[in-house]
């Protein structure tokens, strides 16, 4: 039994390593619906590369003549920077959330629009390492107000 401990410490080590050691990865959704006067839509991604991500989303909602919108972004690195803004108005949201360490980078941004009777968000998210192409995921949704 001995001699199986230090096999399995080696393949626990190796296991460790390689789960680092992941390829960029992106992904974005959306989302809406609508009924009799309403309507509601929303989009979120998140992108990761090494030890940086960067994740952003956004709602809107519309019901007879009152309407909610918001957005959010957070980013994240090991060693790095990160920065992350969302700007808000009566019918416009936006965030977007950047990690940055070296030439590794991940970041992701989402608008979400209410103009008129179309409610509009769209999450575009992207991850890089140096060497090979980056990861990227872009969501369109639209939704009318339902009549």
């Amino acid at each position: 039994m001995q001699s199986v401990r230090p096999l399995a410490l080696c393949a626990l080590l190796l296991s460790s390593t390689f789960a680092f050691a992941q390829a960029p990865t992106a992904s974005s959704v959306g989302t809406g619906g609508s009924s009799a006067g309403s309507a509601t839509v929303g989009s979120g991604g998140s992108a990761a590369a090494g030890g940086t991500s960067a994740s952003t989303l956004g709602l809107g909602a519309k019901s007879g003549d009152s309407q909610s919108i918001g957005s959010a972004g957070t980013a994240a690195a090991v060693d790095g920077k990160v920065s992350s803004q969302t700007k808000l108005s009566d019918d416009k949201a936006m965030s977007k959330a950047k990690a940055q360490d070296g030439g590794t980078w991940s970041k992701s941004q989402t608008k979400t629009k209410i103009k008129d009777d179309v409610l509009s968000s769209r999450t575009k998210s992207m991850a890089h390492e140096p060497g090979g192409p980056p990861a990227k995921s872009t969501t369109r949704t639209s939704v009318p107000v339902g009549q």
